[in-house]
């Protein structure tokens, strides 16, 4: 039998899949059930648009439901606490700078179910995350992008995000 993936994320990261799996659960479920009893009382379902509407939204949200589901089966809380207080994990916020002379960055290294860059929260499997994890403030870190061009980054700090 295949070996479940797990899903590495911090303690914020699960309470926000939690709240999620909560809401869906317990409040969209009940009014997409509500969309469908409504749909049926309008007679044909075979050209019945808002059925077919409701449904189709059924469908995603229990796919939801469970992926987030299997995400908490399988998550594997980080405790970014518990690393070296100078050292890139996920859980950590680092700042750092292209080399020779560009500006300093800074990201919140998060499981990939936590990524959203325009939070400043980069997954942990992003080429920039998965070069710094395990590295320390001051190191010099090659970085390999998707285009195949390697940039040179510098370490600035580290700290628990």
């Amino acid at each position: 039998m295949a070996e479940e993936k797990t899903f590495p994320m911090t303690l914020e990261g699960k309470a926000k899949i939690e709240e999620e799996l909560n809401t869906l659960i317990t409040e969209t479920r009940s009014e997409i059930t509500g969309r469908i009893q409504l749909a049926r009382s309008f007679g044909d379902l075979s050209e019945n648009s808002e059925y077919a509407s409701a449904k189709d939204e059924q469908a995603f949200v229990e796919g939801r439901i469970k992926t987030l589901q299997n995400m908490l089966d399988n998550a594997e809380i980080i405790d970014s606490s518990e690393i070296a207080d100078d050292e890139v994990a996920v859980g950590k916020k680092v700042t750092f700078k292209e080399l020779p002379d560009e500006e300093p960055e800074s990201y919140s290294i998060v499981g990939a179910v936590e990524a959203n860059p325009s939070e400043g929260k980069i997954s942990n499997e992003s080429p920039i995350a998965a070069a710094l994890i395990g590295h320390k403030v001051g190191d010099t870190v090659s970085v390999t992008l998707p285009n195949g061009f390697d940039m040179e980054i510098e370490i600035l700090s580290v700290e628990i995000a």
